[in-house]
């Protein structure tokens, strides 16, 4: 078996990853707080994770492997949204507006991320399936002495575990110097978080020992792990932006509450996402939601392939170039591809050195170069690219239909995928003999024939224009 190495967060080095129960490897990321669209940045993780999970299925085979990615739908977000719903007018309690609204959120979740080719998780689980757990985990902070009881709240003591700040490297004062902290007179320390808190009336809320209220968010993620993976898991996941305090805080309570695990071996982040150079905000206008980018008439393939662009653990910067680099080298790949069947799943085995690529840390940027060297072996294209989440069904279906309806004319013309072929083989020959003579002719006659003609880094794309005539393409080929 390949060996595969990651980076753990957490030892701040690449290791060599040894499953606990190779049987079971067990992998849990944080997922989404389900109020609104979710946004560009909220897909990186999805992506990157999803590729590892294809990777694990192969590494361990699918029936070994269990990932659970969960829904947050008990939070002051969308208790507000909701809110805001009644206040406009909308029928309904408020508790009735806060399950609308998680539900159609959930769908539009799920809708937006098949469409970027993620696998759906093992298991999804939804907080507010679990509060049974995190009372339960809450309890037993509290009888080891590491949480109390104050004005209807539950908070963690900090103090009371030593290797608080271990994960992001601060020590509590840093901590607390640079984050965010509620001040409260019910807090023994400014860093103390919040593990159940009171609702109102209408609020969202569950009956316990400490009256009728709500998890913090911290707990909710704890809980589910522990319930679904055990006390030892191997793999945490997440973006680098939940590393503290949330998993911080994740980390202290399920070490405290359950001493005798390590909770997750492994701790993964993904880094950040920006737009053209800028963080993503709405105040700069360059905030957009996965949705916004589908709507637009982007592939989610497209998506997934400007993610893959770039190493998970550096920053990545979606820019209009890389989106255009995208669509024209997916286009070429179904151009090749669009005849042949895929392999069954059941006789494929992913290229040696594509797998190679990935189990360095998740190096997709390799993994690509390496899905770029098999276009001359289209078959071998189309059953690795399928494998990393590229040239789903129901793209090719749409490609092929467009292809047969603007390639094929009376039916005598030549396709135009052999003379973009043909283009690309004497553009390569050109710029190694710098006689662009004959690469020159041919872009001639394809204009002639109302074809736009685009050339890259990334192949040659020909694409029909308004003035496309099919009968012109005869006499070139």
């Amino acid at each position: 078996m390949t060996g595969l190495r990651l980076y753990n967060t957490k030892a701040r080095a690449k290791q060599d990853f040894a499953p606990i129960d190779a049987s079971n490897v067990r992998m849990y990321v944080c997922g989404p707080t389900v109020y609104d669209r979710a946004h560009l940045g909220n897909a990186r993780p999805v992506v990157v994770f999803d590729t590892l999970f294809r990777l694990l299925r192969h590494l361990y085979g699918a029936d070994h492997v269990t990932y659970v990615r969960n829904f947050t739908d008990v939070d002051d977000k969308i208790n507000a949204e909701a809110l805001r719903r009644q206040q406009a007018g909308s029928p309904g309690t408020l508790e009735e507006l806060i399950h609308q609204r998680t539900e159609e959120t959930i769908a539009w979740y799920h809708a937006d991320m098949d469409a970027l080719g993620a696998i759906r998780p093992t298991m999804e689980p939804r907080a507010t399936e679990f509060i049974g757990q995190m009372i339960a985990m809450i309890s037993t902070l509290i009888a080891k002495g590491h949480a109390y009881a104050a004005e209807g709240h539950v908070l963690f003591a900090v103090e009371s575990y030593a290797a608080y700040g271990k994960l992001s490297g601060r020590s509590v004062d840093d901590m607390i110097a640079g984050a965010r902290v509620e001040v409260a007179p019910y807090k023994r320390n400014p860093m103390d978080f919040v593990l159940w808190k009171p609702s109102s009336g209408e609020e969202p809320g569950w009956e316990s020992p400490w009256g009728r209220g709500r998890p913090g968010w911290h707990i909710e993620c704890s809980a589910m792990a522990h319930e679904l993976l055990g006390e030892s898991f191997d793999i945490h996941g997440g973006g680098l932006d939940l590393q503290f305090p949330h998993h911080e805080n994740e980390i202290a309570q399920s070490a405290c509450a359950h001493p005798e695990g390590d909770f997750a071996r492994v701790w993964m982040h993904n880094e950040m996402l920006l737009v053209e150079g800028k963080k993503m905000s709405k105040s700069l206008g360059n905030f957009f939601t996965v949705r916004d980018l589908l709507d637009q008439g982007v592939p989610g393939e497209v998506i997934r392939f400007v993610f893959l662009m770039t190493h998970y653990r550096s920053p990545m910067d979606w820019t209009e170039g890389k989106r255009k680099e995208a669509d024209i080298t997916l286009g070429n790949w179904h151009k090749l591809t669009w005849e042949l069947e895929p392999t069954p799943w059941e006789r494929f085995s992913p290229d040696a050195k594509l797998v190679e690529a990935l189990t360095d840390d998740l190096n997709t940027h390799m993994a690509l170069v390496r899905l770029r060297s098999l276009q001359d072996q289209p078959q071998a294209l189309l059953d690795n690219a399928r494998w990393l989440g590229f040239l789903p069904d129901g793209e090719r279906e749409t490609f092929r239909a467009a292809w047969l309806n603007i390639s094929s004319g009376s039916g005598a013309s030549p396709k135009l995928a052999d003379l973009e072929q043909h283009l690309d083989h004497l553009w390569n020959q050109a710029k190694a003999t710098k006689d662009f003579s004959a690469v020159d002719a041919l872009k001639s006659a394809l204009i002639a024939a109302g074809v736009e003609v685009r050339m890259s880094k990334a192949g040659v794309e020909l694409v029909p224009g308004t003035d496309f005539d099919p009968v012109k393409l005869d006499a070139i080929l």
